[in-house]
């Protein structure tokens, strides 16, 4: 027993820097913007209103609409990046080895590349007179879009963006699950005449649900904090069609100096992503090992 809790006590001895700047940058900030959540607060003030900033919120048209371009902007970027993701490296696992680094280099490239300068990059690509978007619509006889302007494609412009930059990691993770799957279960499947969609529903898929689960979780939470891009191209806008709740944030807390109001925005995405990864780690968990 005492050997036990010897062996105990040095394994907190050796975490306990990590827990300790984990609960002074990760735990103490949440805590103290529920405490903030319920204060009118900004430069100079500060008065108690209990539940006030939730109630303004949910009466709130401006924030209504930013949780629906959130949703709008998770359920486009996540099952087109993990699809995506999950379809190339299916068919570049199969490939030669220079081939395999070859799509590795090129989709992980984004990942460490600034989000600034692809958003950028992307400013000049949207461009409505110089750009290579319209350039490509205006061979195919295509009029030319008003990307970052039209209310009702500038959303859909901000989720193609963030899917540049969120299909580097699944692809990379699903490389390296195709990679972990032993040749001999397909070889079986074979034997027994399935086919190649077959084996890849029934072996493959489940077999992956560990990384999927890993994959769908980490995209989402990136999709819901979305800022960069939307900073940059659109500043929220037109007409708040790309007004998110983490830009919406920003704008509260930044623009407008009303602290308490942004924490409870910040508390009430932290509650929407909690609820989002419980229902994918439902879904996704699985007793597969291999």
């Amino acid at each position: 027993m005492a050997s036990r809790a010897y062996r105990e006590f040095w394994g907190f001895f050796f975490i306990l820097p990590f827990l300790l700047v984990f609960a002074a940058f990760e735990i103490y900030p949440f805590v103290d913007a529920i405490y903030l959540s319920l204060f009118d607060y900004g430069i100079g003030r500060k008065e108690w209103v209990g539940f006030g900033n939730y109630t303004h919120l949910l009466g709130d048209d401006v924030f209504l609409k930013s949780i629906r371009n959130t949703f709008l902007l998770v359920l486009g970027v996540v099952p087109l990046s993990v699809g995506f993701s999950l379809a190339t490296a299916s068919i570049v696992i199969h490939k030669s080895a220079a081939v395999a680094s070859f799509f590795r280099a090129s989709f992980y490239l984004p990942i460490v590349t600034s989000q600034v300068i692809l958003s950028i990059a992307w400013l000049w690509i949207y461009n409505p007179m110089t750009g290579v978007a319209n350039y490509g619509l205006s061979l195919l006889g295509i009029e030319p879009v008003m990307w970052l302007s039209d209310s009702s494609v500038t959303l859909i412009a901000v989720i193609l963006v963030v899917i540049t930059w969120c299909v580097g990691q699944p692809f990379i993770l699903y490389m390296a699950g195709l990679g972990g799957i032993p040749a001999s279960y397909g070889e079986a499947a074979s034997i027994d005449g399935a086919s190649p969609w077959r084996k890849f529903w029934s072996i493959t898929l489940p077999l992956l649900k560990p990384t999927t689960l890993y994959v769908v979780v980490t995209t989402t939470i990136g999709a819901f904090q979305t800022f960069v891009v939307i900073q940059l191209l659109t500043g929220g806008g037109p007409n708040y069609s790309t007004t998110t709740i983490m830009y919406l944030l920003y704008e509260t807390a930044f623009k407008y100096g009303n602290l308490g109001l942004a924490s409870a925005m910040g508390v009430l995405l932290a509650i929407l992503i909690s609820i989002f990864s419980l229902i994918q780690f439902k879904f996704f968990r699985s007793d597969v090992e291999y």
